[in-house]
Formats: structure tokens, C-alpha cells, sequence
């Protein structure tokens, strides 16, 4: 892949701030590309992340027999050339601890629970989660960086007889 990079844009999501499962998740990074090419029609390729979260399964509590739940972290990353080719992929995804389980499910989007429990403001433009649970060692760009990858996969050469342009999957408006 040869490409010129032209910028960022802000493109909307046009899901909640706080995404919640597989599919609004991926809706919302598609929705981004899609604003994107509004913006930007003369690009070659469009990228959009979108983080989402979804419900985890963790253990049990032997003594009561309750399952309990905690939230699971995830982003989608979507790769899109302008004749229409798709390459998505999912990063790594891990457990939120339950303190900032909690306030989300009290209504605070990730970023403003984690500035809370961290004592941090506005940590999501910055290490995000990702970052401050694990101090560092992994931060936002890291967290994404696999899964930028795998979406090239469809767009490189040795790969072409793999995967055939497809069509633009359609998005909200």
C-alpha cells in the first residue's frame, strides 16, 4: 500500500458515546468512514476507530451462585478504499475493573470513569483505559496498532486473489 496521509477529520460516530456490543461498535466506526469520504472524497483510503464496550462474563461467586459481570473493552478499526474495499479488525479486549464497571453502568462514558477512578482528566486523549491500567506499558496508539494491521490485510498485494474488492457495507445516515 502507497499512500499519501491527508489528515484527520472528525467524523461521527451517529451511535451513543458509549458504545455497548459488537455490532454498535463496528456500526460506529463504519458510520465514521462513511462521514469521512463526505469530508475527504478525494482520499485513497479512510480509517475510523471506534471503542466500544461489552458485557464479560467473569466467574462466579460460589458462595451466593451468582455470575458476576464485569464490562469488556474493545475497539473497531475500519479500513476503506475509495473504489470501496473493506479490511476490519478487532483489537485486543480486557476486563474493566469494577469500580469503573460500576460507573459506567451508572451512566459515565469509559473515559470519564477512568478519570475518575484515576484522578486524571481527560485521559482518554491521551493513555486512555488502555493506558492508565496498565501504567503505561501499553498506551492508546499501541492498543490500536495490531489491529490497523490486520485491516490492511485484504489491500495487500500478496492477498489480492484472497479477498476481491467488495462493496461499501451501508451505513446509518
Amino acid at each position: 500500500i502507497n499512500a499519501e496521509y491527508m489528515g484527520a477529520v472528525a467524523a461521527e460516530s451517529k451511535v451513543p458515546d458509549q458504545p455497548m456490543g459488537e455490532a454498535e461498535t463496528l456500526l460506529g466506526a463504519r458510520n465514521r468512514v462513511a462521514h469521512a469520504r463526505e469530508l475527504k472524497p478525494d482520499a485513497d483510503f479512510y480509517v475510523a476507530f471506534e471503542g466500544g464496550l461489552e458485557n464479560s462474563i467473569c466467574g462466579d461467586d460460589s458462595a451466593s451462585g451468582a455470575i458476576s459481570q464485569q464490562l469488556r473493552v474493545f475497539a473497531w478499526v475500519v479500513l476503506q478504499s475509495r473504489a470501496g474495499q473493506e479490511g476490519k479488525a478487532k483489537t485486543g479486549t480486557f476486563d474493566l475493573p469494577q469500580a469503573i464497571t460500576d460507573l459506567i453502568r451508572s451512566g459515565h462514558e469509559l473515559g470519564h470513569a477512568t478519570d475518575i477512578v484515576f484522578r486524571q482528566h481527560n485521559s482518554k486523549h491521551s493513555g486512555g483505559a488502555v493506558g492508565m491500567l496498565t501504567h503505561d506499558r501499553i498506551d492508546r496508539t499501541g492498543y490500536y496498532v495490531h489491529a490497523c494491521l490486520l485491516a490492511i490485510v485484504p489491500f495487500l498485494e500478496e492477498n489480492r486473489e484472497l479477498y476481491p474488492a467488495a462493496a461499501v457495507p451501508s451505513s446509518s445516515t
